[in-house]
Protein backbone atom coordinates (compact mmCIF):
# COMPACT_ATOMS: atom_id res chain seq x y z
CA UNK A 1 0.00 0.00 0.00
CA UNK A 2 1.08 3.65 -1.31
CA UNK A 3 2.41 5.71 1.91
CA UNK A 4 0.52 8.86 0.59
CA UNK A 5 -0.10 12.19 2.35
CA UNK A 6 -3.88 10.45 3.10
CA UNK A 7 -1.82 7.52 5.07
CA UNK A 8 0.00 10.66 7.29
CA UNK A 9 -3.30 11.64 8.26
CA UNK A 10 -3.62 8.32 9.98
CA UNK A 11 -0.65 8.75 12.11
CA UNK A 12 -2.94 12.05 14.07
CA UNK A 13 -2.94 9.84 17.46
CA UNK A 14 1.17 10.87 17.51
CA UNK A 15 0.41 14.49 16.50
CA UNK A 16 1.01 15.59 20.05
CA UNK A 17 4.55 13.98 20.32
CA UNK A 18 4.88 16.12 16.97
CA UNK A 19 4.05 19.33 18.65
CA UNK A 20 6.11 18.69 21.86
CA UNK A 21 8.83 18.46 19.21
CA UNK A 22 8.34 21.84 17.73
CA UNK A 23 7.21 23.63 20.68
CA UNK A 24 11.17 23.52 21.89
CA UNK A 25 11.80 24.87 18.11
CA UNK A 26 12.04 28.42 19.86
CA UNK A 27 10.36 31.98 18.43
CA UNK A 28 10.24 32.16 14.92
CA UNK A 29 11.34 35.40 13.26
CA UNK A 30 8.95 38.03 11.95
CA UNK A 31 8.73 37.06 8.58
CA UNK A 32 9.82 33.38 8.91
CA UNK A 33 6.94 30.43 9.11
CA UNK A 34 6.69 29.61 12.46
CA UNK A 35 4.93 26.68 14.22
CA UNK A 36 4.64 23.44 12.38
CA UNK A 37 6.87 25.60 9.73
CA UNK A 38 9.86 26.86 11.61
CA UNK A 39 12.84 26.58 9.61
CA UNK A 40 10.86 26.40 6.13
CA UNK A 41 11.53 30.07 5.00
CA UNK A 42 13.99 28.99 2.03
CA UNK A 43 11.57 26.27 0.75
CA UNK A 44 11.19 26.87 -3.17
CA UNK A 45 7.28 27.77 -3.01
CA UNK A 46 7.97 29.84 -6.62
CA UNK A 47 10.03 27.10 -8.47
CA UNK A 48 8.78 25.62 -11.92
CA UNK A 49 8.65 22.37 -10.25
CA UNK A 50 6.52 22.37 -7.51
CA UNK A 51 4.12 24.82 -9.55
CA UNK A 52 3.69 22.08 -12.33
CA UNK A 53 -0.19 21.67 -11.89
CA UNK A 54 0.39 17.69 -12.71
CA UNK A 55 2.20 17.18 -9.31
CA UNK A 56 0.35 15.38 -6.94
CA UNK A 57 1.97 16.58 -4.16
CA UNK A 58 4.44 19.23 -3.02
CA UNK A 59 6.13 20.03 0.49
CA UNK A 60 8.38 21.94 2.57
CA UNK A 61 11.66 19.93 4.52
CA UNK A 62 14.44 21.25 7.12
CA UNK A 63 16.57 18.68 8.59
CA UNK A 64 19.20 19.49 12.00
CA UNK A 65 21.69 17.12 12.64
CA UNK A 66 22.96 17.53 16.00
CA UNK A 67 26.02 15.51 16.25
CA UNK A 68 27.75 12.43 14.75
CA UNK A 69 31.26 11.69 12.92
CA UNK A 70 32.49 11.13 9.49
CA UNK A 71 35.39 8.30 8.79
CA UNK A 72 37.14 8.72 5.71
CA UNK A 73 39.67 6.84 4.85
CA UNK A 74 41.69 6.42 8.11
CA UNK A 75 40.66 9.87 9.86
CA UNK A 76 37.36 11.01 11.33
CA UNK A 77 35.86 14.31 11.40
CA UNK A 78 33.68 15.00 14.38
CA UNK A 79 30.64 16.35 13.69
CA UNK A 80 30.46 18.75 16.72
CA UNK A 81 28.28 21.63 14.83
CA UNK A 82 24.72 21.37 13.45
CA UNK A 83 24.38 20.47 10.01
CA UNK A 84 21.67 21.96 8.62
CA UNK A 85 19.86 20.45 5.31
CA UNK A 86 16.25 22.29 3.98
CA UNK A 87 14.99 22.12 0.53
CA UNK A 88 11.33 21.94 -1.70
CA UNK A 89 10.27 18.26 -2.90
CA UNK A 90 7.53 17.69 -4.99
CA UNK A 91 6.03 13.94 -6.06
CA UNK A 92 5.05 14.47 -9.66
CA UNK A 93 2.36 12.34 -11.56
CA UNK A 94 4.46 9.47 -12.41
CA UNK A 95 4.19 8.42 -8.24
CA UNK A 96 7.63 7.07 -7.91
CA UNK A 97 7.57 4.38 -4.91
CA UNK A 98 9.67 2.57 -3.67
CA UNK A 99 8.65 -1.49 -2.32
CA UNK A 100 10.45 -2.26 0.97
CA UNK A 101 10.51 -6.82 1.17
CA UNK A 102 8.18 -6.81 3.98
CA UNK A 103 5.55 -5.85 1.07
CA UNK A 104 5.05 -1.73 2.49
CA UNK A 105 6.02 0.99 -0.05
CA UNK A 106 6.89 4.49 0.18
CA UNK A 107 6.47 7.88 -1.66
CA UNK A 108 9.64 8.76 -3.51
CA UNK A 109 10.17 12.62 -4.38
CA UNK A 110 12.34 14.95 -6.10
CA UNK A 111 14.02 17.35 -4.84
CA UNK A 112 14.75 21.59 -5.38
CA UNK A 113 17.51 23.42 -3.64
CA UNK A 114 16.30 26.24 -1.07
CA UNK A 115 15.28 29.74 -2.19
CA UNK A 116 18.18 32.05 -0.57
CA UNK A 117 19.47 29.96 1.35
CA UNK A 118 22.23 26.86 1.17
CA UNK A 119 20.53 23.40 0.49
CA UNK A 120 23.59 22.42 3.25
CA UNK A 121 24.55 23.94 6.25
CA UNK A 122 27.61 23.28 8.14
CA UNK A 123 30.34 24.86 10.53
CA UNK A 124 34.13 23.76 10.11
CA UNK A 125 35.41 20.69 12.40
CA UNK A 126 38.48 20.59 13.67
CA UNK A 127 41.27 17.32 12.90
CA UNK A 128 44.27 16.83 14.51
CA UNK A 129 47.15 15.45 12.92
CA UNK A 130 48.60 12.41 13.75
CA UNK A 131 51.77 12.81 15.44
CA UNK A 132 51.54 16.68 15.81
CA UNK A 133 51.04 18.77 19.17
CA UNK A 134 48.32 20.51 18.46
CA UNK A 135 49.12 24.08 19.60
CA UNK A 136 47.90 26.81 16.95
CA UNK A 137 45.04 25.89 15.15
CA UNK A 138 44.48 25.81 11.23
CA UNK A 139 48.74 25.69 11.46
CA UNK A 140 49.02 22.14 13.40
CA UNK A 141 45.50 21.17 12.44
CA UNK A 142 42.99 21.10 9.83
CA UNK A 143 40.01 22.13 9.72
CA UNK A 144 37.00 20.20 7.35
CA UNK A 145 33.75 21.58 6.21
CA UNK A 146 31.10 19.28 4.53
CA UNK A 147 29.88 20.80 1.71
CA UNK A 148 27.28 19.97 -0.97
CA UNK A 149 28.63 18.61 -4.21
CA UNK A 150 24.99 18.77 -6.00
CA UNK A 151 21.36 17.79 -5.28
CA UNK A 152 19.57 15.61 -3.03
CA UNK A 153 18.00 12.77 -4.81
CA UNK A 154 15.98 9.59 -4.31
CA UNK A 155 14.18 11.05 -0.92
CA UNK A 156 12.36 8.69 0.74
CA UNK A 157 11.19 10.31 4.27
CA UNK A 158 8.82 6.79 5.10
CA UNK A 159 11.99 4.58 4.38
CA UNK A 160 12.79 5.33 8.04
CA UNK A 161 13.30 2.01 9.94
CA UNK A 162 13.55 0.48 6.38
CA UNK A 163 17.20 -0.51 5.12
CA UNK A 164 17.02 1.70 2.82
CA UNK A 165 18.86 5.27 1.86
CA UNK A 166 16.19 8.45 2.99
CA UNK A 167 18.16 10.40 0.12
CA UNK A 168 21.16 10.23 -1.79
CA UNK A 169 23.71 13.25 -1.02
CA UNK A 170 26.64 13.75 -2.75
CA UNK A 171 29.23 16.16 -0.69
CA UNK A 172 32.60 17.31 -0.91
CA UNK A 173 35.01 17.95 2.29
CA UNK A 174 36.46 21.11 1.86
CA UNK A 175 39.96 20.95 3.91
CA UNK A 176 41.50 24.24 5.53
CA UNK A 177 45.22 24.61 6.51
CA UNK A 178 47.72 27.47 6.52
CA UNK A 179 49.40 25.70 4.27
CA UNK A 180 47.15 23.78 2.25
CA UNK A 181 45.87 27.26 0.24
CA UNK A 182 42.06 27.94 -0.20
CA UNK A 183 41.31 25.41 -2.89
CA UNK A 184 41.92 21.83 -1.05
CA UNK A 185 39.29 19.55 -1.25
CA UNK A 186 38.90 15.86 -1.04
CA UNK A 187 35.83 14.78 -3.49
CA UNK A 188 34.49 17.24 -6.17
CA UNK A 189 31.14 18.27 -7.83
CA UNK A 190 32.30 15.95 -10.64
CA UNK A 191 33.40 13.42 -8.32
CA UNK A 192 31.88 13.88 -4.98
CA UNK A 193 31.42 11.52 -1.98
CA UNK A 194 28.06 10.16 -2.29
CA UNK A 195 26.35 9.90 0.81
CA UNK A 196 23.13 7.21 1.34
CA UNK A 197 22.14 7.09 5.26
CA UNK A 198 19.80 5.08 5.87
CA UNK A 199 17.40 4.11 9.94
CA UNK A 200 17.79 1.13 9.09
CA UNK A 201 20.88 -1.49 8.67
CA UNK A 202 23.60 -0.41 5.88
CA UNK A 203 24.87 -3.76 3.68
CA UNK A 204 28.51 -2.69 3.11
CA UNK A 205 31.06 -4.44 1.14
CA UNK A 206 34.02 -6.24 2.98
CA UNK A 207 35.62 -4.81 5.22
CA UNK A 208 32.90 -2.82 6.09
CA UNK A 209 30.27 -4.65 8.54
CA UNK A 210 26.72 -3.67 8.96
CA UNK A 211 26.15 -0.60 10.47
CA UNK A 212 22.14 0.29 12.33
CA UNK A 213 20.31 3.68 12.53
CA UNK A 214 16.89 5.06 14.59
CA UNK A 215 13.75 6.47 13.06
CA UNK A 216 13.72 8.17 15.97
CA UNK A 217 10.01 9.43 17.03
CA UNK A 218 7.77 9.77 14.43
CA UNK A 219 4.80 11.90 14.91
CA UNK A 220 2.31 14.29 12.82
CA UNK A 221 0.51 17.53 13.38
CA UNK A 222 -2.15 19.00 11.32
CA UNK A 223 -2.01 22.40 9.95
CA UNK A 224 -3.15 24.15 12.87
CA UNK A 225 -5.04 27.04 10.81
CA UNK A 226 -7.21 24.84 9.06
CA UNK A 227 -5.41 24.26 5.74
CA UNK A 228 -4.81 20.50 4.45
CA UNK A 229 -1.24 20.23 5.00
CA UNK A 230 -0.07 17.87 7.13
CA UNK A 231 3.77 17.99 9.35
CA UNK A 232 5.37 14.70 9.54
CA UNK A 233 8.32 14.45 12.33
CA UNK A 234 11.29 12.56 12.92
CA UNK A 235 12.82 13.55 16.23
CA UNK A 236 16.12 12.28 17.31
CA UNK A 237 16.74 9.66 14.45
CA UNK A 238 20.44 8.29 13.35
CA UNK A 239 20.98 7.91 10.22
CA UNK A 240 24.00 5.55 9.38
CA UNK A 241 25.99 5.07 6.10
CA UNK A 242 29.22 3.18 5.40
CA UNK A 243 28.55 2.09 1.34
CA UNK A 244 29.77 5.07 -0.15
CA UNK A 245 33.82 5.66 -1.85
CA UNK A 246 36.47 8.62 -1.07
CA UNK A 247 38.42 10.04 -3.41
CA UNK A 248 41.80 11.53 -3.06
CA UNK A 249 42.98 14.92 -2.63
CA UNK A 250 42.78 17.71 -5.06
CA UNK A 251 43.90 21.52 -4.96
CA UNK A 252 46.11 21.11 -1.45
CA UNK A 253 49.12 23.46 -1.30
CA UNK A 254 50.86 24.89 -5.12
CA UNK A 255 49.53 23.11 -8.20
CA UNK A 256 48.46 20.40 -5.84
CA UNK A 257 51.63 19.31 -4.29
CA UNK A 258 49.85 18.27 -0.66
CA UNK A 259 48.04 16.06 -2.63
CA UNK A 260 49.83 13.26 -2.34
CA UNK A 261 51.27 13.78 1.76
CA UNK A 262 47.43 14.39 2.65
CA UNK A 263 46.27 11.15 0.59
CA UNK A 264 48.92 9.23 2.55
CA UNK A 265 47.93 11.02 5.87
CA UNK A 266 44.58 10.18 5.62
CA UNK A 267 44.61 7.17 4.20
CA UNK A 268 43.23 8.37 0.70
CA UNK A 269 41.68 7.23 -1.98
CA UNK A 270 39.28 4.65 -0.18
CA UNK A 271 37.24 2.50 -1.49
CA UNK A 272 32.93 1.75 -0.39
CA UNK A 273 33.32 -0.62 3.21
CA UNK A 274 36.52 1.78 4.49
CA UNK A 275 34.88 4.68 5.61
CA UNK A 276 31.60 5.67 7.30
CA UNK A 277 29.15 8.34 8.62
CA UNK A 278 27.04 8.57 11.53
CA UNK A 279 24.42 11.59 12.21
CA UNK A 280 22.98 11.70 15.26
CA UNK A 281 20.04 13.63 16.85
CA UNK A 282 18.82 14.34 13.73
CA UNK A 283 15.52 16.74 13.63
CA UNK A 284 13.56 16.55 10.20
CA UNK A 285 9.88 18.05 9.43
CA UNK A 286 8.20 17.40 6.52
CA UNK A 287 5.39 19.24 5.65
CA UNK A 288 3.33 17.82 2.44
CA UNK A 289 -0.04 19.15 1.08
CA UNK A 290 -1.62 17.87 -2.57
CA UNK A 291 -2.00 21.40 -3.50
CA UNK A 292 0.38 24.50 -3.69
CA UNK A 293 -1.85 27.46 -3.14
CA UNK A 294 -2.62 25.11 0.25
CA UNK A 295 0.52 24.91 1.25
CA UNK A 296 1.74 28.22 0.64
CA UNK A 297 -1.14 29.43 2.66
CA UNK A 298 -0.72 27.38 5.13
CA UNK A 299 3.23 28.60 5.57
CA UNK A 300 2.11 32.34 5.18
CA UNK A 301 -0.54 32.24 7.82
CA UNK A 302 1.88 30.44 10.06
CA UNK A 303 3.60 33.81 10.05
CA UNK A 304 4.46 35.40 13.37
Amino acid sequence: MIRTLLSLKRLAPLAAAAAMLLATAGPAAATAPGGPYTGMGGCPLTSSQLQDPTDLQVGCVVSVTHGGSFTIGTTTVPLTSAITLQFGVYWDKSAPVVNFPDGSSANQYATVAPTGTSLLSAKPAEITIPGIINFLPGVTSVFAQVEQAGPVTAFTPLAAGESYPVFKLPVKLHLFNAFFGSQCYIGSNSSPIVLSPTTGTTAPPAPGVPMTGDPGTIGVAADPTGHDAVVASFAGARLVDNTFSVPGASGCGLGGILDPIIDLVMGIPAGAGTGSVTFNQTDTSLALDGSLADLTGALNASHS
